[in-house]
């Protein structure tokens, strides 16, 4: 049986390396409330990093739905448009102790690759996904750089 894993081009995108190149970049990471909804959040390139195929590490902030649901549940699904194709990518996820030392506080997750799925139309081209510009894009990268070296601890 073949372990599930994430592509190439996926995988460039999340490496966390290159982030001024990809501050435009949103992906959209789904959970489950409580009451068995579906909960959508926006997640950006400076909130995850793959550390290969089949295994990421999310940062996300403390007491948000998003992060309650993935810490009851131990599973998302990341969303990703990117390079012609949708890409689907359910998680199974660990919850990882807090860094003691962190400059950004923030509940950090393992997470394995599941499932992996992508997506394109014979009869469409994905031109793009969600793309964000930011507000304050030195301050944001240098976080978000900050934040992807705290995941690799």
């Amino acid at each position: 049986m073949q372990t599930p894993r994430i592509g190439k081009e996926l995988f460039t995108l999340l490496n966390g390396k290159e982030l001024e190149h990809k501050q435009q970049e949103a992906m959209m990471l789904l959970t489950v409330t409580e009451d068995q909804w579906p909960h959508i959040a926006m997640i950006s390139v400076g909130e995850v990093v793959a550390l290969d195929e089949g295994n990421l590490r999310l940062a996300l902030w403390p007491g948000t739905t998003t992060t309650g649901n993935m810490i009851r549940t131990g599973k998302a699904t990341l969303a990703v448009f990117t390079g012609g194709q949708a890409h689907y990518v359910r998680l199974s996820l660990e919850h990882l102790p807090a860094l003691r030392e962190a400059k950004h506080v923030r509940e950090r997750f393992a997470a394995r690759v599941f499932a992996a799925r992508e997506d394109s139309a014979q009869y469409a081209d994905i031109l793009t996904g969600v793309t964000i510009r930011l507000k304050e894009p030195e301050s944001v990268i240098n976080r978000w750089k900050e934040t992807v070296a705290e995941l690799l601890v």
